[in-house]
């Protein structure tokens, strides 16, 4: 059964991605940007990755010293905008967005995934972290994870949880939680988190698995009472609210992210010209009150961080998935 993701061996793992420099393209990075640069959101306007994309482009544009243009391709659950960013010329004129999901679990959902995201991209830095929450209605009068679990365990077959749809991050959290803990609830997908709030007040469900800032409101009213984050550590957006792992479920650890990504066999030279660029945007104060207040917290880190976590969470939820037998239809 898993537990913490394990920290794999990957060293070179840009070598995978990217072919060995020649003249023309280090003559090329060297130039790099001398043109306007496409940003792929794979998420329609409005949403989180709009909004923390709207964060950072023009910051990471001024220290680049090109236009960075945002173009949104839309679509099963940012699969489009993968696929985008995947398929353009590999010459860094292409960037954008991966979601975890999109990355990591639809491998084993979508077999006919239309790429390979250990060869086809290549990883540039997380950019934010998104930990998700396990809540429940006020009412049911469980205040922390033990004590739900307890009740769940006396009320087998009466238990639910709400996601925002199967196979989402919040779907393989609540399954996780049943497998490492020890307890049965069945799982009621929505099209999305809003959905699933409604019901939860209105008791139609258990509990449900949302990111914070959907559910905020709802804690500050009262209505709703947090269980547990799915961090393996606590949330600066939320420092009151205890891990799920150190609520009794040792290891236990699902957040969802984005991952910056370009083209698989953009040269090594503009990766870490893109990568520094990034990095320091990233880790400014201005950008980083910016993303908090926007309810996501920034995640920097290597090319080779975001490649080792992509290729740890595809095996780690393949095996979610089976046990769970989760499908997307």
């Amino acid at each position: 059964m898993w537990k913490k993701l394990a920290v794999l061996s990957v060293a070179g793992s840009l070598a995978l991605v990217a072919p060995p420099i020649t003249a023309h393209a280090e003559a090329s990075a060297e130039n790099y940007p001398n043109k306007p640069i496409r940003f792929i959101v794979g998420f329609p306007p409005g949403g989180s990755t709009d909004i923390v994309a709207r964060i950072i482009v023009p910051p990471l544009s001024e220290r680049l010293g090109q236009t960075i243009v945002l173009d949104h391709k839309a679509g099963a659950g940012g699969v489009i905008g993968v696929d985008t960013v995947a398929k353009a010329a590999p010459d860094g004129y292409t960037m954008g967005f991966g979601v975890s999901g999109a990355l990591t679990a639809n491998v084993t959902l979508m077999p006919d995934l239309p790429y390979d995201p250990l060869k086809d991209v290549a990883p540039i830095s997380m950019v934010i972290s998104n930990p998700l929450v396990l809540a429940v209605n006020s009412s049911l009068g469980a205040t922390t994870l033990q004590e739900f679990i307890a009740l769940a365990k006396k009320n087998p077959d009466k238990f639910t949880y709400g996601t925002a749809g199967p196979g989402t991050g919040m779907n393989l959290a609540g399954e996780l939680l049943k497998q490492e803990a020890g307890f049965q609830m069945r799982h009621v997908p929505y099209r999305g988190s809003s959905a699933a709030m409604v019901d939860l007040m209105a008791g139609h469900i258990t509990a449900a698995i949302v990111d914070l800032a959907t559910l905020k409101p709802h804690l500050d009213s009262g209505t709703l009472t947090a269980l547990g984050v799915t961090s393996a550590k606590r949330t600066p957006l939320a420092p009151q609210i205890p891990t799920i792992a150190e609520s009794g479920v040792p290891g236990y650890e699902v957040v969802a992210w984005f991952g910056f990504l370009m083209p698989g066999g953009t040269p090594p030279a503009i990766i870490s010209k893109v990568h520094d660029a990034l990095y320091a945007v990233l880790n400014d104060s201005k950008v980083s009150q910016q993303l908090m207040a926007a309810g996501v917290e920034p995640a920097p880190g290597t090319p080779e961080q975001l490649g080792q976590q992509i290729d740890a969470e595809i095996k780690k939820y393949r095996d979610i998935i089976k046990t769970a037998n989760i499908t997307t239809h």
